[in-house]
């Protein structure tokens, strides 16, 4: 699975320009499915045949988008200013490299330089206003014969192993879920299922909200990619989860309260075939669960999330382990699926 991660991670697909990762998708998964149907905002559902019809429906979603840039202006000497699609902490952008739209046009995250800002300013985390994007233009005429306005940019960083044990690239929340769910495609299943690769995510899970409404489902596993605060310094309660401690079961974050009995059942399911497991220690994040619970009627809702370091950046930081494991509890989940909707 590690090699399917890699090259969906090393993919731009910004939430609202999911169209590069949406494409790839199809392509793996379109020998895999029974019917695939893509939405008018970009979702892509697929659904897959069984052994077994049953009168319940059961919905598993990644989201496919990332965080990132849209360009907002350029200015007469050739400068992009920008806006941020999704929660990025601005303290981490700085001299980062990106690339722009379709064309892959480099740029470099700038700022005032240091010996030019007073104290107070070095104190204070730098405003939107204050960043902008240099692509090497020496004008602004120049700069719009390579870029326009509404233009995406997306992390240019690339997809590499280090450590004991970890991998480091952008996007891997959540190309990790959209990963997963690939691999479970592959599966023979037991029951009817759909699979969800949703958009938008990061701007306010919006893609989540029409799929919903699509699928109707009964029942939804969530994949992804959560916060993982395990750094020195940070208090224990705080730590969220931990890095090489599995994959991450939530009972609770900032948009949902999931299923008790479903988080139980992912719970045995784990202790039963000897995969490690941890909750989270501190409320935090959100995922598309926060849309899919409550649309319809109500939907039954799980996750499953790898913990990630430094979430929503460059450099973001995993272990393989816990991916692997991720897949392999979310393997068990659908080898018990006609169990799983009496829990």
């Amino acid at each position: 699975m590690l090699e399917l991660l890699k090259d969906l991670c090393v993919l731009d697909g910004v939430s609202g320009f999911e169209d590069e990762v949406r494409e790839d998708i199809l392509k793996r998964i379109t020998p895999l499915a029974s019917e695939i149907k893509t939405d008018s905002i970009g979702n892509v559902i697929a659904y897959k045949k069984g052994k077994k019809q049953i009168n319940q429906t059961i919905m598993l979603a990644s989201h496919m988008d990332e965080v990132g840039f849209i360009i907002k202006k350029i200015t007469d000497e050739g400068m992009l200013k920008f806006g941020f699609c999704g929660g990025i902490d601005r303290r981490v952008v700085i001299g980062k490299r990106v690339r722009i739209g379709e064309k892959k046009l480099k740029g470099v995250i700038g700022i005032k330089a240091i010996h030019l800002i007073d104290q107070d300013e070095r104190k204070s985390v730098p405003k939107t206003e204050d960043l902008y994007i240099d692509i090497g233009a020496q004008s602004k005429k120049e700069a719009e014969e390579l870029v326009s306005l509404g233009d995406y940019a997306a992390f240019d960083s690339e997809f590499s192993r280090f450590g004991d044990g970890f991998i480091r690239t952008k996007a891997i929340d959540d190309r990790i879920g959209c990963a997963v769910l690939i691999k479970l495609m592959e599966l023979e299943l037991p029951v009817d299922m759909v699979f969800t690769f949703t958009v938008q995510e990061e701007t306010g899970l919006r893609g989540a909200t029409v799929a919903a409404h699509r699928v109707k489902p009964d029942y939804c596993l969530i994949l992804e990619g959560t916060t993982a605060a395990d750094l020195p310094f940070v208090d224990d309660m705080k730590k969220v989860c931990k890095l090489n401690g599995g994959p991450v079961i939530p009972f609770m974050d900032s948009g949902t309260i999931y299923n008790q009995e479903l988080c139980r059942y992912l719970i045995r399911l784990a202790e039963k075939n000897n995969v490690p497991w941890q909750t989270k220690k501190y409320i935090s994040g959100g995922t598309d669960a926060g849309k899919i619970h409550v649309s319809g009627p109500g939907v039954k809702t799980c996750a499953l999330a790898v913990p990630v370091r430094y979430l929503h950046s460059a450099n973001s930081v995993a272990s393989i382990s816990d991916c692997e494991k991720m897949l392999l509890l979310a393997k068990h989940f659908i080898e018990n699926a006609e169990d799983i909707i009496h829990a």
